[in-house]
């Protein structure tokens, strides 16, 4: 009897797999915690007074609730009320300017008011406001829809009330306020600055907008008016760097986001201490919750209307002068596997698509690490016919699962970085040639499997299929992460690396919002865009999690 119960006692390495199962996990909780307390990288909230950048130049809190269209506020006929009026609404725009000077032939004070880098500046400086100072008239500011002869403006027309007033500033329209009449006059330069937008490098679509950001602030924030006509959208300004100074600006919908969320980044703003910025990922690596963490928690992009539709959501955008990539916070970890173009098509193609791509963002990562874990320690669990196909293509190959799937991948992310660096007509085709032939040279030579290389491929093309190069390249290391694991333990490592991941993701906050939002914590009102797409009809609030004014996208 004894006898037969010790023969259903595993083997002692059986334990000693368990043991060191458990305390994979145990030591690597330690090492990261101890790292983290001894790096100091806990975030304390210091008083305004102890900040290094800029203060900002508008509140931390916009107004609560309130409708997106205000009422409609006519014009008092009083110059310093109006002025004071239209400085209170729309002043706090780092982008908008005001220009107040004395018209020579009516000897009344007037405000010229425009936003930087929606029209010609030497059109403005040089004509427009010479022509106001020296040569106006009553008569020529009459306000008739049309210019007259030799004026320097398109067209002049009244504006009928403030509201539209401040609008038209925002979209484009030089304003001018004049002491003595009784409305604002909206001028149309004849000409707009000249730039050179080209479509996005990074993020290029086949259905959408070809406009992309450039590496001018000023140019990147009239783009972002361009969008539409709105004046909720409001920009701060900040100043960071200790020895080389650039200006930073923070977008948002005033009447949307969360007041506790805009404090919280322009608290991070403010305390950017470093000598110079150089590119918006300077930026993303020092806000960041937990640096420690592979993922990043600061979305980049290069498209306008990507940004405009996370402002519309509660989100914060930020736009540094000299790059032409934008940061949007917060993050999910679903907005990294989505692209504008999944709601320029119908929602069913779209939604199909977007579940591919989640497909292929988990081959990416766990492929090479299921390989090692069946091949090398269970094969049984491969179907019969497919394990002896295996068996015999890597007959005479000497080196061990984990060996060649490293000899392969390590040969694709040299070929991947040697792609990228190379001039572009060479590069694509440099990737692809190159591939083919390490690959089919490796197979004849006897050192990887064929099959091997089916999966090495199929991995590389699923990479491929991400939207975002930064979360491509995180799928990328943690790879690695699992090969190690699988290699060591086999499938009860792959589950263990898998499962470790996922409890870092729980515990991941992208700027207070959970990682994994809307499935962990569990939001079901949210799961209408998140591995599907919903009909845009379906889609009447905005993302829950972001604690939105107004939580309504349609009325």
């Amino acid at each position: 009897m004894l006898a037969t119960i010790i023969s259903y006692i595993p083997d002692w390495t059986i334990f000693g797999q368990a043991g060191i199962a458990l305390l994979f996990p145990l030591l690597g909780h330690l090492f990261y915690k101890g790292l983290y307390s001894l790096t100091g990288s806990g975030r304390a909230v210091e008083s305004p007074g102890t900040k290094k950048g800029k203060p900002p130049k508008g509140p931390s809190a916009a107004k609560a609730g309130g409708d997106s269209t205000p009422a409609h506020k006519g014009f008092s006929g009083d110059y310093a009320s109006d002025l004071k009026y239209i400085k209170d609404t729309i002043g706090k725009n780092s982008d908008l300017h005001f220009k107040e000077f004395t018209m020579g032939r009516l000897q009344k004070q007037a405000m010229f008011i425009f936003v930087d880098g929606m029209q010609d500046d030497r059109q403005l400086n040089l004509k427009i406001l010479q022509y106001l100072m020296s040569e106006a008239t009553a008569e020529s500011l009459s306000g008739q829809g049309m210019s007259g002869s030799g004026l320097p403006f398109s067209q002049l027309t009244e504006a009928s009330d403030l509201t539209t007033f401040n609008q038209s500033v925002l979209f484009g329209h030089a304003g001018l306020l004049v002491e003595g009449l009784p409305q604002g006059l909206l001028i149309e330069p004849p000409g707009s600055t000249d730039r050179t937008l080209g479509e996005p490098v990074s993020e290029a679509l086949l259905r959408g907008p070809r406009l992309g950001f450039s590496e001018v602030l000023s140019v990147n924030t009239s783009i972002l008016r361009r969008q539409g006509l709105n004046d909720q959208l409001e920009m701060i300004s900040y100043r960071a760097g200790t020895r080389i100074q650039k200006d930073i600006v923070l977008a948002y919908m005033k009447d949307i986001v969360n007041p506790e969320l805009l404090k919280e980044v322009e608290t991070r703003i403010s305390k950017l201490d470093i000598d110079f910025l150089a590119e918006s990922g300077y930026i993303e690596q020092l806000i960041e919750d937990n640096y420690l963490s592979p993922f990043q928690q600061v979305q980049n992009t290069e498209r306008p209307d990507r940004v405009i539709n996370a402002l519309l959501e509660g989100r914060i955008a930020i736009l540094l002068d000299g790059t032409p990539f934008a940061l949007i916070v917060p993050v999910t970890f679903s907005m990294l596997l989505q692209s504008p173009e999944d709601y320029y098509e119908r929602w069913l193609p779209s939604s199909l698509i977007r579940m591919l791509r989640f497909a292929a963002s988990f081959m990416a990562l766990m492929a090479p690490a299921l390989y090692i874990s069946f091949i090398s320690f269970h094969p049984g669990l491969i179907p019969t016919e497919l394990a002896l196909s295996i068996i015999e293509t890597r007959q005479g190959v000497p080196f061990p699962s984990v060996i060649e799937v490293l000899i392969l991948e390590i040969s694709i992310e040299i070929l991947r970085e040697a792609g990228i660096r190379l001039p572009k007509p060479v590069g694509p085709a440099m990737g692809i040639v190159g591939g083919l032939i390490i690959g089919d040279a490796a197979v004849n030579a006897g050192i990887v499997s064929p099959f091997l290389v089916i999966v090495v491929a199929v991995t590389a093309i699923s990479s491929f299929s991400i939207p975002m190069y930064s979360t491509g390249l995180t799928l990328r290391l943690l790879r690695f992460v699992g090969m190690g694991f699988a290699a060591i333990l086999g499938m009860f490592g792959t589950i263990l690396f898998f499962l470790l991941l996922c409890s870092h993701l729980t515990r991941l906050k992208s700027f207070g919002v959970p990682y994994l939002t809307p499935v962990s914590p569990f939001r079901l009102s949210d799961w209408k865009d998140l591995f599907f797409r919903s009909p845009l009809s379906l889609m009447k609030r905005r993302p829950a999690m972001m604690k939105t004014q107004d939580s309504r996208r349609k009325s």
